[in-house]
């Protein structure tokens, strides 16, 4: 995408963490903005921080796993702005512990989230895109799904949230390569962060009541919660350095958005034991 200014960028997940740090950018890059968010409260302050910033935006309360609430976020965007330029499919949660202890409860949540969210997003925005480029000869269109770098190796403890992002890693490849064959002028990214202070590591806050288990988090559910906490309050890279690497991806048409170079030596460890047909290793285990 060539140019950003007065097109418009609809950004789930977008009253905290990366989905502020994208609004924000937006924002800067004198984007029109649709916003999203499960909190209501949350959602109304970002919206009136942006309309006193003289942003022309708009927002709906959406639960991205609720198929009927991303398409009311779509029907908002086209209703207000007419077409759609940038998706960014950001909502997410966080959860784990020993994969075998996660309940039923526990998936449904973290797919729901996670994997049905992008679905949605995609399955829903997708087509308006197509149809915004078949009126347009010059339009430019860009989505950008994100997964985590928990979507290119799998560490301890984390199997739901894994599970989640490594299905994202695959429908983002799929979406590109269709797009590619389709048309060519909307791209696709996936955005795969490592640790960034954020509030994922407090995402239960907004578990629904029906999907909350009956029963006291297990050992390895708290231990999973405190490494989590850990680990995201120590990122060196902030939500806003995330936003910026993403924009800049955004306009070379880059897919893979990999944040912490870090972690790349994991990543290539775990396709090597998978070329030589070895046993993973432990991802944690080595130094990243």
């Amino acid at each position: 995408m060539k140019t950003f200014e007065n097109k418009v960028a609809v950004i789930t997940g977008a009253a905290s963490g990366l989905g502020r740090a994208f609004a924000d950018k937006a924002a800067t890059l004198k984007m029109k903005l649709v916003l999203s968010d499960v909190r209501d409260d949350a959602l109304q302050t970002t919206l009136a921080d942006f309309r006193a910033q003289g942003v022309d935006v708009a927002g709906i309360v959406c639960d991205v796993s609720k198929a009927d609430q991303v398409e009311a976020l779509a029907k908002l965007a086209i209703e207000r702005f007419g077409a759609v330029h940038c998706l960014f499919n950001n909502a997410g949660v966080g959860s784990g512990g020993l994969v075998w202890e996660s309940t039923v409860k526990d998936w449904e949540w973290v797919l729901n989230v996670n994997l049905w969210g992008v679905i949605h997003g995609v399955r829903l925005f997708t087509p308006l895109m197509l149809d915004a480029a078949k009126k347009d000869p010059e339009y430019e269109g860009h989505i950008v799904n994100v997964s985590s770098i928990a979507g290119l190796i799998a560490p301890h403890l984390l199997g739901t949230y894994n599970v989640s992002k490594h299905a994202v890693v695959a429908l983002s490849e799929s979406l590109y390569h269709d797009l590619a064959k389709t048309e060519p002028r909307i791209k696709a990214s996936v955005l795969c962060p490592g640790f960034t202070p954020t509030g994922i590591s407090h995402s239960y806050r907004n578990r629904p009541d029906e999907l909350k288990n009956d029963a006291a988090p297990s050992d390895s559910m708290m231990a999973c919660q405190m490494m989590i906490e850990k680990a995201v309050s120590s990122g060196k890279l902030t939500a806003a350095d995330v936003a910026e690497t993403t924009f800049q991806a955004i306009a070379e048409g880059k897919f893979y958005i990999l944040t912490h170079p870090k972690f790349m030596p994991l990543v290539k460890a775990r396709l090597e034991d998978m070329a030589e047909m070895r046993n993973p290793r432990d991802v944690f285990g080595m130094k990243a």
